[in-house]
């Protein structure tokens, strides 16, 4: 057992090694886009399906609360937080509609919408990118593997180079925490 433990991290280290030096300008890059959002007054909106759910709600909570020091709140919402929404929704249009009507109605532009996909082909996060493009706000997504469907779709795909959703996962935490440092320091005025 302590041999797959070890293939694990070993595993982890090696993804996040891929990360730092084919990402980094790109975090980068998405961090200075949500600092000019926040400048400018807009919010971001999150969405994704299962843990990239629980991704798009810990980056929206970040934001909204703080992440490492006191600052001010920074509108973000994620759009799976409403059930109530998300099953009216669902009922009513079916479920790939679920956040690409709540970016019709909450996002305009000068806005970011943050779709979460490890495979880069949820239905409903590929729709979500493009009612975001129709209400003229900026795209980025959070992506594995190929980038899928969805990389071509978003201005910015941050794409974790590996095929293993777990992997896919741990990456998307980490770079969400970068952002929130990123952001978090300009929001304090460092």
């Amino acid at each position: 057992m302590s041999d797959m433990i070890r293939g694990w991290f070993e595993e982890h280290a090696k993804v996040a090694d891929r990360v730092v030096s084919q990402l980094t300008p790109r975090i980068e890059q998405v961090g200075q886009l949500l600092i000019k959002t926040y400048a400018g007054g807009g919010k971001m909106l999150t969405c994704g399906n299962g843990g990239s759910a629980a991704d798009s709600q810990h980056f929206a909570e970040e934001m909204l609360g703080r992440f490492l020091r006191n600052r001010r709140p920074l509108a973000a919402i994620s759009l799976t937080s409403d059930g109530t929404a998300m099953t009216c929704i669902a009922n009513d249009f079916g479920y790939p509609e679920v956040f690409s009507r709540q970016v019709q109605g909450l996002a305009k532009a000068g806005d970011v919408v943050v779709g979460f996909s490890t495979s880069g082909n949820s239905e409903n996060v590929l729709r979500a990118m493009q009612a975001a493009k129709q209400q003229s706000a900026v795209t980025v997504a959070m992506l594995g593997r190929d980038g899928g469907k969805i990389a071509p779709l978003a201005d910015h795909a941050i794409i974790v180079p590996s095929n293993v959703t777990a992997h896919i996962q741990e990456m998307h935490v980490v770079i969400v925490h970068v952002l929130c440092d990123i952001v978090d320091r300009w929001a304090a005025g460092e």
